[in-house]
């Protein structure tokens, strides 16, 4: 029989009674080097400081009757070595049972005073993690991250800070459940200077959220000075082109007020949005735009297209709202990074249809195009008038 049990924080005096019970009757214990160090008295000699599940098999298929107790730290159940190994032990016809422990959540829980079945659970231990991406997907709950490895509370906080998120409150809980116990209060960017110790966790409150609705805000949402800027129906029509999906990469060429990189980055909370803006004025607004929204997955890329593109992600869409006579080679550029990106191209002149159309076609790709002729009533006394905006052709590629 093999056991697998969780072992909280590591220390005796966390484990449960199950476990301890367990443990002083295995004739064989296995587990990370640390926690064989604090086992409780009464437990056998016979100790094999191993984690990974390859070297556990091996180990037990040496001793085929031995009474095995597995250990893990916190709980079996929460991002454990357990469930990876569970399932080679049954592939293995090997019967074991699960103990579980107490979370590195439930402990911090209790020590702040606060409940945790609201939190938004995620694992930054030995993984990539985008702390701001897990915020903004949070719907406004905390986000509790499990940390180690190169990922600590400090660095987490880090990211949140560059991402425009550094006035979120954050909580450090280090050394849960032992003596050495403590947490600490601030805001991620004042924590970002932290020197963690190595068992620590981290919670994020109160984020500061972006409005989440369909594609197309108002007009007079945006701040907009003398820039030019995408209406909402246009908007709205070009993020139903793009098709976009919520861990994509994107690129708004031209984005002017930045108003369609907003709402880029609002579709794509898991994903990254770079606007690509040459005018000061328009980088200006850019900025306070995304200030505005909280649109902290959108990066402004100042200069001219396509120079400045060569050194961008490889898009998964691209909107393209101003190329400066650069149709061609904003096309070509981006197709270069990306054979299959979806394209949206808007032109209001003739010559900008033809031109999107031309490069298009150079690619092997047929050209669908889309006139939007949008008119707004303007009030007149008592009367109610049509006034009609500048049509829009909005332009986008299929390959043959």
């Amino acid at each position: 029989m093999v056991t697998l049990i969780g072992m909280g924080s590591g220390t005796p005096e966390l484990l449960t009674a199950q476990g301890l019970v367990a443990l002083q009757s295995a004739d064989l214990i296995i587990g990370a080097k640390r926690l064989l160090e604090h086992l409780p008295t009464g437990c056998t000699e016979n100790r094999k400081a191993l984690y990974k599940p390859e070297d556990i098999l091996s180990c037990l298929s040496e001793f085929p009757a031995a009474n095995a107790a597995l250990l893990y730290s916190g709980d079996t159940g929460f991002y454990s070595g357990a469930s990876k190994l569970l399932p080679m032990l049954r592939a293995f016809g090997i019967s074991a049972r699960v103990l579980p422990g107490i979370s590195s959540v439930q402990l911090l829980s209790a020590a702040i005073g606060r409940p945790w079945k609201d939190w938004k659970l995620v694992s930054a231990h030995g993984c990539a993690c985008d702390p701001a991406a897990e915020c903004l997907t949070a719907e406004g709950r905390p986000v509790f991250f499990l940390t180690g490895g190169t990922e600590t509370p400090a660095t987490l906080c880090a990211k949140l800070a560059d991402a425009g998120l550094g006035d979120a409150h954050a909580i450090i809980g280090e050394n849960l459940g032992t003596p050495q116990e403590h947490l600490a209060f601030g805001t991620a960017q004042a924590l970002a200077a932290n020197a963690c110790a190595p068992l620590s966790v981290l919670l994020i409150e109160h984020t500061v959220l972006p409005a989440r609705r369909a594609p197309g805000f108002p007009d007079d949402a945006f701040i907009r000075g003398e820039v030019p800027m995408t209406k909402q129906e246009v908007r709205a029509a070009a993020l139903a082109k793009l098709a976009v999906r919520p861990t994509d990469t994107l690129w708004d060429v031209g984005a002017g007020t930045g108003s369609v990189s907003v709402e880029l980055a609002l579709a794509a909370p898991r994903g990254h949005v770079y606007a690509v803006e040459c005018a000061p004025d328009a980088c200006a607004l850019i900025r306070q735009n995304r200030e505005k929204f909280h649109a902290y997955n959108l990066s402004l890329i100042e200069g001219t297209a396509p120079q400045v593109l060569a050194d961008l992600p490889a898009p998964d869409a691209v909107f393209i709202g101003g190329t400066k006579g650069s149709m061609a080679e904003v096309v070509n550029a981006a197709l270069a990074k990306n054979p299959n990106a979806r394209l949206c191209i808007s032109a209001i002149a003739l010559e900008t249809l033809s031109a999107a159309i031309a490069a298009l076609a150079a690619h092997g790709q047929t050209a669908e195009v889309t006139q939007l002729a949008v008119s707004r009533t303007r009030p007149a006394g008592k009367l109610h008038l049509l006034m009609a905006n500048n049509p829009i052709f909005l332009i986008t590629g299929e390959r043959k």
